[in-house]
């Protein structure tokens, strides 16, 4: 599901959370809403877009129309000062269902920021077993540079056999909850720290009086 950004200040920055899978509840997508409220913990606004909201056509760039999520999803994107992606692994990579919806960032080629310049991405991945949440984590990273994003210095492999969530959305292992808070944390520091910088950079150049 997705919709407005968080109740909180709007000169916050705004994180956007893509990913889970088909199945609402999926370990991936409550990953995903932990690391947001985490990110709200240090500040920011968020949004999220599950994968009943990435279910969008398959990407074709000579397929001039956008249906209206996927009008909203780029919305969203070129808004966000920061982005956290969650995928499941499939066959040791990221999901067709993440893949797509970062094709449609194509859309956004020719943006000031293209696709997904200046902002910090954090990385989650899930799988049964730890080989696959490495793989598909190694992945992941992999598009966000071809995208022209900023890792965190952190990435977040689960292995679902291990790790479950509670009802409540809390990850049974402590270590895993770690992870994501730090995550969380370092994509919204970035957001800031990017935001600020930007700022900066639009004020006119002072001169300064030579005595």
């Amino acid at each position: 599901m997705f919709g407005e950004p968080t109740e909180k200040n709007s000169d916050a920055p705004l994180i956007v959370g893509l990913g889970g899978t088909t199945r609402e509840g999926s370990s991936t997508e409550l990953a995903l809403r932990y690391a947001l409220k985490e990110a709200e913990q240090a500040g920011a606004r968020t949004m999220l877009f599950n994968g009943e909201a990435l279910m969008m056509p398959m990407y074709a760039p000579e397929v001039p129309h956008r249906t209206g999520e996927a009008q909203a999803f780029i919305a969203a994107l070129r808004a966000a000062d920061g982005i956290i992606i969650a995928s499941p692994a499939y066959h040791g990579s990221i999901s067709g269902l993440v893949k797509n919806a970062l094709d449609y960032t194509e859309d956004m080629r020719n943006d000031a920021a293209a696709y997904l310049d200046g902002r910090a991405v954090g990385c989650i991945t899930c799988a049964y077993g730890p080989q696959a949440a490495g793989t598909t984590l190694v992945a992941l990273r992999s598009i966000v540079h071809a995208l022209r994003g900023w890792p965190t210095p952190l990435g977040v492999g689960i292995n679902s056999a291990t790790c479950r969530f509670s009802s409540e959305g809390e990850p049974s292992e402590t270590a895993i909850a770690d992870q994501l808070k730090i995550m969380a944390t370092q994509v919204a520091k970035g957001a800031f720290a990017m935001r600020a910088g930007l700022a900066a950079a639009r004020k006119p150049d002072r001169l300064v009086a030579v005595a």
